[in-house]
């Protein structure tokens, strides 16, 4: 027979008011939405403190599974209704119910030494996490001393590997957003401009926003989410397949070996990544200034270099490679600092995108109060 709609009916007994429950109250009926809320409003209105006296029937029940028993056992408030009407085999499976069933916690306000002991334990963490975070620079430097000490043995393939996989791989990507960006921002400030008569500013805007703080912030976002996360998950899958730990065995350096190839690469890369952005930008908004404003391109060349001083493209060059080599230890840090198992691989290679992209923003906001008088 074909399943019924679960339903519950008021209806009159003997012994006074009461409710008849009818229909399949099962699983793949209760997954309904417009069935669950209809009995959930029922079965508030079955169970206020007036109906406590109510007769509760479950004989003319068609079908009831283990998430109906659950629904009425939830709404009777973990105990058994006073007046019952019931059949052997779902008193049998209300009484399984009865004894499996977990109430829910209770909510306990936190007390102010309690909301103490836990600021004082996530400063512990953040501390515990600065103190990696140097000792991980400290042997980086170390590192790149032997390096120069005898620079024909050091990892130069590594090196070659991870800056084809970084750089020359991530051109697309950020030369397509970078192009976007570019055509946004011409759009909205030629809505602008155009109302002062200030259309030939659009290169000065454009040029000296996209080059100096734009374009590496940019691409550094860009390869924080698509490398930095990619290094974390390399060094964390590592981890959990016990190779850092064959690695300590055969006394090879982890810094050595895995960090400071990274960081070089990293380091490398992110210069000319920027460049790459920087122009595709400029391209875009190019563009964009000759259709919506009639700025030629010719114009464009010939004020560009009038309106943004070389020491801008300095700037950002020098802002992209410290953004590099934060994403490259951060990324570093997090995968060195993931526990065998999977779950801990997600958490690190999560926290690392997240720290990477706010460091990157809080490195960037520095460098724009320190260096405020240069190239303006």
């Amino acid at each position: 027979m074909e399943e019924t709609t679960p339903r519950i009916t008021p209806h009159t007994t003997p012994d006074g008011s009461g409710v008849l429950l009818s229909g399949s109250w099962t699983a793949a009926r209760l997954a309904e939405p417009v069935t669950w809320a209809r009995l959930q409003s029922a079965l508030r209105d079955a169970t206020t403190p007036a109906a406590a006296a109510w007769t509760w029937d479950l004989r003319s029940l068609q079908r009831l599974d283990h998430t109906g028993a659950q629904l009425l056992w939830n709404a009777w408030g973990h105990q058994w209704p006073t007046h019952l009407l019931i059949l052997d085999a779902q008193r049998t499976m209300l009484a399984r119910i009865e004894q499996f069933a977990v109430p829910p916690p209770v909510l306990r306000r936190m007390s102010a030494w309690q909301a103490f002991l836990l600021l004082g334990s996530q400063v512990w963490f953040l501390i515990d996490h600065v103190r990696g975070f140097v000792r991980l620079i400290g042997q980086l430097l170390l590192d790149l001393l032997r390096l120069a000490r005898s620079p024909a043995k050091g990892p130069w393939r590594d090196v070659s590997g991870h800056l084809y996989h970084i750089g020359a791989t991530a051109l697309p990507i950020t030369a397509l957003v970078g192009f976007l960006i570019g055509v946004v921002l011409a759009y909205l400030m030629s809505q602008q401009l155009r109302q002062f008569g200030a259309d030939a500013f659009i290169v000065n805007i454009l040029g000296l926003s996209l080059i100096r703080e734009l374009g590496p912030v940019l691409a550094a976002i860009l390869i924080a989410g698509r490398s930095g996360s990619a290094i974390t998950a390399q060094i964390g899958v590592m981890r959990v397949t016990e190779e850092l730990d064959a690695m300590r065995v055969m006394g090879i350096a982890k810094g050595y070996r895995l960090v400071m190839p990274r960081a070089i690469a990293m380091a490398l890369a992110m210069p000319l990544l920027t460049v790459w952005t920087t122009l595709a930008a400029l391209l875009g908004g190019m563009l964009a200034a000759d259709l919506t404003m009639g700025v030629t391109p010719a114009y464009f060349f010939a004020a560009l270099p009038r309106a943004v001083q070389v020491s801008n493209l300095s700037l950002a060059v020098g802002k992209s490679v410290v953004f590099g080599l934060l994403i490259a230890l951060i990324g570093c840090h997090y995968g060195l600092r993931v526990k065998p198992n999977t779950e801990s691989l997600g958490q690190g290679t999560t926290a690392s995108v997240v720290t990477s992209i706010t460091m990157v923003i809080l490195v960037d906001a520095l460098f724009a109060v320190v260096f405020k008088d240069i190239g303006i």
